[in-house]
């Protein structure tokens, strides 16, 4: 796994529609947007920010965790508003004994259905098989959550199976997880 493709310098990654690239302090009413609203957290380990002050934090936490090589955050943004936060792909849990590592999305409510989680995996999973040169990548979903399992499965991961009862995400309690997986001999086929 080449870690330094990821966290030598922040990568920059595009497609005709969309490119991928660092949440910065000036998109904090996009990232509020997205963190305040509960529906876009509903299937997540993650709990809603109603306070914007604890949003600014947020954004310099991404550099944070970035710094330290834990975790990556991507905003994702239309090539025609370049600057319109639509939503954010990340990849974390890095694991380099066995070159694996996990990946999440979401997106603003107001681009919900629109095929873009779609493509941001796919841009991100280019990235991940190809520069990174990852030999797994993995999701965890949450049963009910079937948007972002079709996501996935249009991305040609497969559900490995369900974790029952096996995480305990904030807000949610102890819950169940699918795994979703693909390996790089899977990939492009």
């Amino acid at each position: 796994m080449n870690i330094e493709a990821v966290f030598g310098e922040f990568p920059i990654l595009k497609s005709d529609r969309f490119v991928l690239k660092k949440i910065e302090d000036h998109h904090l009413d996009d990232v509020f947007d997205i963190y305040s609203n509960d529906k876009v957290f509903a299937y997540c380990g993650i709990i809603p920010k109603h306070k914007k002050e604890t949003v600014k934090n947020m954004i310099g936490h991404f550099e944070r965790d970035y710094q330290k090589k834990a975790r990556i955050k991507w905003g994702i943004f239309a090539n025609d508003q370049p600057d319109r936060l639509l939503g954010i792909i990340e990849a974390f849990d890095f694991q380099q004994k066995v070159s694996m590592v996990t990946v999440g999305y979401f997106l603003a409510e107001a681009h919900w259905g629109k095929g873009i989680a779609t493509e941001a995996v796919k841009i991100l999973l280019h990235f991940l098989f190809t520069e990174v040169n990852v030999n797994r990548v993995q999701a965890e979903v949450m049963p009910p959550n079937e948007p972002s399992k079709r996501v996935l499965l249009k991305n040609g991961f497969v559900k490995e199976g369900t974790l029952r009862q096996a995480a305990l995400w904030s807000g949610k309690g102890i819950v169940d997880l699918e795994i979703f997986g693909m390996l790089k001999e899977e990939y492009g086929r």
